[in-house]
């Protein structure tokens, strides 16, 4: 998920995540409507993955997504102080989880290296919609997915200098993040609160920072560089997750998700503001066909 993921894995949030009585963030923000908590957490997310892609001329992509999942990692151990007396099949989802999350960050990141923010974050998106639509027997969700894959050939065809090899790592990411969702269903059932998410978030790191290490160095250890990767992670891991989870004790998962189906317009929107990323008329086109049929394929699924 964007503990992440992704950028982005907020969908498997509301699968891992059980309900618990308000924390702080309840108290904190309990008058905020839902539906601007959510906004707010998408906005939290890409605005950490701009300042990702600042970091890439200092470290590198691999060198950000070692930072941010370490200091996600540190950040979620010390929340939840997970505990290690889990069962061998139980240590399997743990473990497996893990692994997928952080190749899921390092080809997003990977392709944030190469293409803009807005069209990686629609690629990518494209794996929980597979999610979503696999085993329908709906005719509407076939227009749905017929509606996302004419996103993907107005993408192509409009791409201009759009980096194909980005594409490909966005691609990658998408066929992680479906993986991980369905991991993350797993993972609820075999773990309680937020055990099993930091565990896997460790298993992450281990994945991503000698990657990281190796083709960063010691310029990881710049205290500036370590500021930024700290900012990375809470902006793209713990304050939007903070958010959703709020969000999701006051809204069905299902209007959750189609509030979620905004992300790639709104991360659009950031890489123009923020990374001064403009897209072209085809590529917008190709962002709103994912987003209405993400929404689309939202509003029509069971639970």
């Amino acid at each position: 998920m964007r503990w992440v993921a992704t950028e982005n894995d907020v969908t498997a949030a509301a699968l891992v995540t059980p309900e618990v009585s308000p924390g702080p963030i309840g108290r904190a923000f309990g008058a905020i409507p839902p539906t601007v908590l959510v906004v707010l957490g998408i906005v939290s997310v890409q605005v950490g993955s701009a300042l990702a892609k600042h970091l890439f001329a200092e470290v590198g992509s691999f060198g950000t997504v070692s930072l941010r999942l370490f200091f996600a990692a540190v950040v979620l151990v010390v929340l939840w102080r997970p505990s290690l007396r889990l069962d061998r099949r139980t240590w399997t989802v743990v473990l497996t989880y893990g692994v997928v999350l952080g190749l899921m960050n390092l080809c997003f990141y990977l392709a944030l290296a190469r293409i803009p923010l807005g069209i990686a974050v629609m690629t990518e998106f494209l794996g929980p919609l597979a999610v979503a639509l696999v085993g329908s027997r709906r005719w509407l969700d076939a227009c749905w997915a017929v509606l996302a894959a004419g996103g993907v050939v107005l993408l192509m065809e409009g791409r201009g200098e759009l980096n194909l090899v980005g594409f490909l790592f966005a691609v990658g990411a998408g066929v992680f993040w479906g993986l991980y969702i369905l991991l993350g269903a797993a993972l609820g059932r075999h773990t309680t609160e937020g055990n099993g998410l930091a565990l896997g978030m460790i298993i992450a790191a281990v994945v991503a920072v000698p990657v990281g290490v190796a083709d960063s160095g010691t310029s990881l250890l710049q205290p500036w560089i370590l500021l930024a990767g700290l900012g990375v992670a809470l902006l793209s891991s713990v304050i939007p997750y903070s958010l959703d989870l709020e969000a999701l004790r006051k809204i069905p998962p299902r209007v959750f998700g189609i509030l979620m189906s905004l992300e790639p317009a709104l991360a659009a929107l950031i890489g123009l503001v923020v990374l001064g990323e403009a897209l072209h008329l085809t590529q917008w086109l190709a962002v709103l066909c994912v987003v209405a049929a993400s929404a689309g394929a939202t509003r029509g699924a069971r639970s």
